[in-house]
């Protein structure tokens, strides 16, 4: 199936079907990480999912403990040294007060391992309030893991597969 099939097929009516995530599969092979990206911040901000913060909390939670660390050092960088106070200091707390400077701090693989899906989901919902472009920043990110964004379900791969037309 082409591409323009599978994304005209899902933009019309963005519900999942038997075959959705084999057309991921297929859509993610034949489109640009840029494209994809796009399409997944779409995602990520549509009414038809869950909040952003919600499946970030649920993507690293399937995650990788590299994945995990990098999806961390974006929701930080948004938030700047601010990050540390995010959450009750969750992040400060792990970093045992390494923020001090004007930049925020890297999480390494080992801190992020630390750190529970739901505390992720605090700082990604904190993050999307103060700058609104994280979304697309972490849609970039997970745009280079497309396997990951599987584990969201065939409702969320429908939702991004229709946004991909837009793209």
């Amino acid at each position: 199936m082409q591409l323009t099939d599978i994304v005209n097929r899902y933009a019309a009516s963005p519900q999942p079907q038997p075959d959705t995530p084999a057309h991921f599969d297929e859509a993610t092979r034949a489109t640009s990480t840029e494209s994809l990206g796009g399409a997944l911040s779409s995602m990520f901000r549509s009414n038809s999912t869950p909040p952003f913060a919600e499946l970030v909390g649920k993507l690293f939670g399937q995650s990788s403990a590299e994945q995990r660390a990098g999806v961390l050092n974006h929701l930080i960088q948004s938030l700047g040294p601010a990050a540390t106070t995010v959450g009750g200091g969750i992040l400060g707390k792990l970093l045992g007060g390494q923020a001090a400077g004007a930049s925020p701090p890297n999480i390494t693989p080992a801190q992020a391992s630390q750190i529970s899906p739901g505390d992720v989901a605090q700082v990604a919902a904190h993050a999307e309030q103060q700058n609104p472009s994280v979304v697309d920043r972490v849609g970039s990110f997970y745009a280079q893991h497309p396997a990951l964004v599987k584990t969201l379900g065939a409702a969320a791969l429908a939702v991004t597969l229709g946004h991909m037309r837009k793209q």
